[in-house]
């Protein structure tokens, strides 16, 4: 006898379980709600993730390896280096949809800090956005949008204004956090912009 297929794969639960983190932090997030949120029963998840920390686990796991074909769409979308690049850093905005959002994403990046598993996952994904970031200001730069200037260094600004200014944005909750954001990020370019 065959297994029975599965209805619902693990990329529907992983979105799932992201949905349910933005909604009530990690702390609060228990396989029953994973489970209600997907139209599963909790004994499908601890059947393939074994347990909650497994599952966080795959979650987190899940977002590597997407930034290039990311970034590509980007390009494509975007039709300039500089653009995409801009559109690369305001993507983090959607961890901001709201205060209290933005706060269950840094609930989960304490994890991300304090627990070498997650650690190591989290790890992996900054170095590859900023390589990814990097490449995008070095194509702006021989495109002429930008004047030259040091890639590694900008990318790694923008990265962390990133971070910082949607953190500010949900403390001064003025506005929407994508247009606070493009605000930093033009002030960090400007000076770089060629004509």
């Amino acid at each position: 006898m065959s297994p029975r297929p599965r209805t619902i794969d693990d990329a529907e639960i992983l979105a799932a379980t992201a949905r349910v983190i933005e909604r009530v932090g990690p702390a609060n997030l228990t396989l029953a709600l994973v489970a209600k949120e997907v139209g599963l029963a909790p004994a499908t998840l601890v059947q393939r993730f074994g347990s909650k920390r497994e599952l966080l686990l795959a979650l987190a796991r899940s977002g590597g390896g997407e930034t290039a074909a990311f970034v590509e769409r980007l390009r494509e979308e975007h039709g300039s280096p500089l653009a995409a690049a801009r559109e690369f850093v305001l993507c983090f905005a959607a961890l901001a949809r709201s205060p209290e959002e933005m706060a269950n994403h840094l609930a989960f990046l304490q994890m991300d800090l304090t627990d070498p598993a997650f650690h190591r996952i989290t790890l992996d994904l900054f170095k590859d956005h900023q390589q990814s970031l990097e490449r995008l200001l070095r194509e702006a730069v021989k495109a002429g949008e930008l004047a030259r200037c040091e890639t590694r260094r900008i990318a790694r600004t923008l990265l962390a204004l990133a971070s910082g200014s949607l953190l500010h944005w949900a403390i001064y909750r003025t506005g929407n956090a994508r247009d606070w954001l493009a605000r930093d990020v033009e002030t960090v370019l400007g000076p770089h912009l060629k004509g």
